[in-house]
């Protein structure tokens, strides 16, 4: 029999969204086929300090299993990087992060694994960041041909400048109703919907508590469609699913702390509208250059389909839309985490392959 592989699962972090990458590292690591891997629980506080697998296993054990809470800190001040960490690190065969939004799906995390040498499950550094920059995001997917709502790009500095401009801009653009977001952040935090203009300075403050750089965008009534693409250099797409929230549109309190919003997946759509979603799912996968995994969510207007955003670190507990989506088209989720990881496995054998200088 042949050596297990030891999996590093990366989790928690510095972002709001704390408490979902903790409930999706448990949920990945009690599914993961240990015949094959040996999970190498890595968690982040909230303060950014990394923990010791053992410190990781010690914190999980205040953390009830699948409950939204953060990891507790650590009683003494220390660095947030010691060397016994890096050396646990430097003992796995691939990584798995899931760390969500800033600090773990950015790219910043990526960049340290391709220092390290060390393969890791999912996008690549650029498609990170790109992933993770809605407004950069936009754009990608508007070269690439790909319908998005309407969209503005707000700077704090902007904002505080000249708020009138701003808003005179965006009511001679976008109107009302429109979304108020921060640009480098997921699961709806600090989103807020503007239905009347005096509304707009508390909501772009808001966002403006999470990121220098605020998307406003038109408020586009549709269903909320998600499909989950899966790959690296021929990425297929799965059954859509649909999000019916509970509450005006999918924010934070409907995804994680309320009960009541339905997560149909698959949802039965005409098959050539099912169609349209799976092909441009796998042409925004590959716009922003993804690997791995992501999910694309849309909105769906009567049978057009129009792009939301990507995720390279979707959610990724039992229940969450994406391992769903998998389940529905075929793919459980164990056999789903053993994929990722021969995927990124795959990419690093490929990676190797390159000439970092030239022949003399």
């Amino acid at each position: 029999m042949s050596r297990r592989l030891k999996v590093a699962v990366i989790f928690g972090g510095r972002s709001a969204e704390h408490e979902v990458s903790v409930v999706s590292a448990q949920g990945v690591t009690k599914a993961m086929d240990r015949e094959r891997f040996v999970p190498l629980l890595m968690g982040i506080t909230r303060e950014g300090v990394w923990l010791t697998p053992q410190e990781t296993e010690e914190a999980l054990a205040a953390v009830p299993e699948a409950s939204y809470r953060p990891l507790p800190s650590l009683a003494l001040e220390v660095p947030p990087l010691r060397p016994q960490v890096m050396a646990a690190l430097l003992e796995a065969d691939v990584v798995f992060p899931l760390v969500h939004g800033p600090h773990g799906e950015d790219g910043t995390l990526q960049g340290m694994m391709e220092l390290l040498g060390l393969p890791y499950v999912g996008a690549g550094v650029a498609a990170s960041a790109v992933g993770m920059d809605k407004a950069l995001m936009k754009a990608l997917f508007r070269f690439a041909g790909l319908p998005t709502a309407r969209f503005l790009v707000v700077k704090r500095w902007e904002w505080q400048v000249a708020p009138g401009q701003v808003m005179e801009q965006i009511r001679r653009e976008l109107g009302l109703p429109c979304f108020v977001k921060p640009a480098g952040l997921g699961s709806s935090v600090g989103v807020s919907k503007v239905k009347e203009w005096g509304e707009l300075p508390s909501a772009m403050e808001e966002a403006f508590r999470y990121d220098a750089k605020a998307l406003v965008e038109e408020a586009i009534q549709g269903r909320e469609i998600e499909v989950a693409v899966l790959g690296n250099d021929e990425p297929k797409a799965s059954l859509p699913g649909e999000v019916v929230p509970h509450r005006e549109f999918y924010d934070y309190r409907a995804k994680y702390l309320e009960e009541g919003t339905q997560l149909i997946a698959p949802v039965s759509l005409p098959p050539p509208v099912e169609a349209r979603l799976q092909e441009m799912a796998v042409r925004a996968f590959k716009a922003i250059d993804c690997a791995g995994m992501a999910r694309v969510d849309f909105f769906l207007r009567g049978e057009e389909p129009v792009v939301n955003e990507i995720n390279t670190i979707p959610g990724f507990t039992p229940i969450s839309m994406f391992p769903r989506l998998w389940e529905a088209s075929g793919i459980p989720y164990p056999q789903l985490i053993t994929i990722l990881i021969e995927l990124a496995l795959e990419r690093h054998r490929e990676k190797k392959k390159r000439v970092w200088a030239p022949s003399t």
